[in-house]
């Protein structure tokens, strides 16, 4: 079984919140917590513990789910397997 690098809350997620510490160009597997299945992304930035990785390519603009719920836009295009965190996702607060 591969390691788990990443968690998705919800199956219509657009990001994992990584668990490890993950490196530029690796192949990384996230657990779907809502049907106990996985996902495989390669990652393109290297992305710290805690933070967030795209799971598909968003336009700039795009409302970004977490918990199936929108949780802010991305600022800019971002591609499948990038690093979002506050550089490239913006709350929609304000």
């Amino acid at each position: 079984m591969a390691q788990t690098n990443f968690f998705v809350h919800d199956k219509q997620d657009h990001v994992g919140v990584a668990v490890t510490d993950i490196k530029a160009g690796e192949d990384v597997s996230g657990w779907v917590m809502e049907d106990n299945s996985t996902v495989t992304v390669k990652s393109q930035n290297d992305i710290p513990l805690g933070h967030k990785i795209a799971l598909y390519d968003l336009d700039q603009g795009a409302k970004v789910l977490k918990y199936n719920v929108v949780i802010g836009k991305a600022s800019q295009a971002v591609k499948k397997g990038e690093h979002m965190h506050t550089h490239n996702l913006r709350t929609l607060r304000w």
